[in-house]
C-alpha cells in the first residue's frame, strides 16, 4: 500500500515557505510603491504589538556544496566582507527612514551562504549597526547557521554576547562517499566540537540539519548519521528530503549521475527508518521534516498552536512583518512579498542610488490571504478548518472532491468543516497543500519548477 502511495503522490510540488509560491507571483501587478505602502501598513499594525523579524542573507561560501540550491557567491577572498556588511546596513537604514518609529526586533536569523564565512568583527559590526536604529523585544530570539568546518569558538562566543541563543549546523550525512559526492567533506569530529562548544557557552537551542535521499546514501548511512547525532543530543533536527533541482543555475548538481540518487520507495525507506530512530531517541515530529526534543521551544510552540512557517523555515513564534536584508532576500509584510536583486552587482547598484534593492514581488489578494492561512495551518499544525467567514472560499467543495481520494488513501480525515492529517499523511503534507493551491490548479507549470514531494 505504502509503495503504491509513493508512486501515486511522488510528484513535483512546492515546499510552501510562502503562498502564493514565488513562480506564481503576479509581478506585473506589483510596484516598488506597493511594497513601501504595504510595509508601512504592516509595521504600524504590528511593531509595538509583537515586533518584527529580520532575515539577513550572507551569501559567501569558500567552496560549493553541490546539494545546495541557495543563492551564494563562492570565493576565498575575505575582502568582500566589509563592503557587503556596509551595504546591508545601508539597506536597513533606508528601511528605518521609511518607518515612523524605532523598529522593535523580535527575531533575527543569519542565513546563507555561510554566515560563519564572516569574521567576528564584521558580524559584531552588522548586529550593532542594526540596533543603532532599533530596539529588542522583551522576548527575542536570534539564530544563525554555522558551518562546522569554519565556525570557531570565537564565532560562538561573540554571537552569544550579541544575544544569539540558537544555532543550526549543517551535517547532511557522515558517510565519506556521500560527502565527497556533494562536495561537503566534514568529519564527525568537527560537528561534535562546535556542538559541545555551543552547549558549553550556553546556547539554549542547538540544531543539526540532516538530508535523506542524497547520492550514494544507504540505509546504513542514515542509521550511522542518526546514531552519531544521538550522541551529540542536539535540541532540534531538520531531516530534509534532498531536493534534486539541476535546472537551477550554479548549484553544481551534475557532480553525480541521476542513477546515483535514491528514488521513490528507496528514498522513502531512508526517511521512515530515520524518523523511527529519531522518535525512539526522544525527538517529536514538528511540522514537515522537523523534529525537536520536548524541552525545545519549537516543540512547545507546536503544542501551543503557535508554530509559524515563512521564508526562514519554521519559527517558534509569528511576526506579521519580516524584512529580508541582503542579496536575494525575500520580505513578507503578510499583505505582500518583495524580493531583493539576486545578482550581487545589481544589489550594490540599487543601494548606490539610495533605493531599496527590490526587483519583484506580489500583492496578496483576499483569496490569497485565506488560502495562505489554510496552508500555514496544514504545514504547522497538520490540520485546518473553514468554519469562519474569513476562512471559507467558494472552491472548497471542489477541493473536497480531491481530498476524498486522499481520505480513501488514509492520509487525511475530512471533518465537518475541515481536514486533519493522519500520521501516515504527514509524509504527504505537501500534496495535501497542493489541493488548496488555486494558483497551481489554474496554471500547471510548463517547465521544471519544483522538487519531487517525496
Amino acid at each position: 500500500m505504502k509503495n503504491s502511495l509513493i508512486q501515486k503522490y511522488n510528484v513535483p510540488g512546492p515546499r510552501y515557505t510562502s503562498y502564493p509560491t514565488v513562480p506564481y507571483w503576479n509581478e506585473a501587478q506589483f510596484t516598488y510603491e506597493d511594497w513601501i505602502s504595504s510595509l508601512k501598513k504592516s509595521f504600524k499594525e504590528s511593531n509595538t504589538k509583537e515586533g518584527i523579524s529580520l532575515y539577513i542573507h550572507l551569501p559567501f561560501c569558500e567552496s560549493l556544496c553541490t546539494f545546495c540550491g541557495c543563492n551564494k557567491r563562492i570565493t576565498k577572498n575575505h575582502n568582500v566582507e566589509s563592503p557587503y556588511i556596509e551595504a546591508v546596513l545601508k539597506e536597513w537604514n533606508l528601511y528605518c527612514q521609511l518607518l515612523d518609529e524605532k523598529p522593535v526586533i523580535k527575531e533575527i536569523h543569519l542565513g546563507g551562504g555561510t554566515p560563519t564565512f564572516f569574521s567576528t568583527k564584521n558580524l559584531e559590526d552588522l548586529i550593532n549597526g542594526i540596533f543603532t536604529h532599533a530596539t529588542r523585544a522583551e522576548e527575542y530570539e536570534f539564530s544563525f547557521e554555522g558551518h562546522p568546518n569554519n565556525t570557531t569558538h570565537a564565532h560562538l562566543e561573540k554571537l552569544y554576547d550579541l544575544g544569539f541563543r540558537r544555532v543550526s549546523f549543517g551535517v547532511q550525512d557522515y558517510a565519506e562517499k556521500v560527502q565527497k559526492a556533494i562536495h561537503r567533506e566534514q568529519p564527525f569530529h568537527n560537528v561534535a566540537k562546535v556542538t559541545f562548544w555551543a552547549k558549553e557557552i550556553g546556547y539554549t537551542s542547538i540544531g543539526h540539519d540532516i538530508i535523506f535521499g542524497l547520492p550514494f546514501q544507504t540505509i546504513e548511512n542514515v542509521v550511522d548519521t542518526i546514531e552519531k547525532t544521538k550522541s551529540l543530543q542536539p535540541d532540534r533536527l531538520a531531516f530534509y528530503s534532498y531536493a534534486h533541482v539541476p535546472w537551477i543555475k550554479g548549484n553544481g548538481q551534475r557532480g553525480f549521475k541521476d542513477e546515483d540518487i535514491p528514488k521513490d520507495q528507496e528514498k522513502r525507506i531512508l526517511y521512515q527508518i530515520g524518523k523511527e530512530l529519531l522518535q525512539k531517541n526522544g525527538y517529536h515530529e514538528i511540522g514537515m521534516d522537523h523534529f525537536a526534543l520536548a524541552t525545545d521551544s519549537l516543540y512547545r510552540s507546536f503544542q501551543n498552536g503557535q508554530l509559524h512557517r515563512n521564508f526562514m523555515g519554521y519559527s517558534s513564534s509569528k511576526t506579521q512583518l519580516m524584512i529580508g536584508l541582503g542579496v536575494s532576500s525575500i520580505s513578507d509584510s503578510w499583505y505582500s512579498f518583495a524580493q531583493n536583486e539576486k545578482n550581487l552587482d545589481d544589489y550594490y547598484k540599487a543601494l548606490a542610488q539610495d533605493k531599496l534593492p527590490v526587483f519583484r514581488g506580489h500583492l496578496l489578494t483576499e483569496e490569497d490571504l485565506i488560502i495562505r492561512k489554510h496552508i500555514l495551518n496544514l504545514m504547522c499544525q497538520f490540520e485546518t478548518t473553514w468554519d469562519e467567514k474569513n476562512t471559507y472560499f467558494k472552491e472548497i467543495p471542489e477541493i473536497l472532491e480531491q481530498l476524498e481520494e486522499m481520505e480513501k488513501d488514509k492520509i487525511l480525515i475530512i471533518k465537518e468543516n475541515g481536514v486533519q492529517v493522519t500520521d501516515t499523511g504527514k509524509a504527504y503534507v505537501r500534496n495535501i497543500c497542493m489541493a488548496f493551491d488555486l494558483h497551481l490548479k489554474r496554471k500547471a507549470p510548463e517547465t521544471a519548477l519544483f522538487s519531487m514531494t517525496i
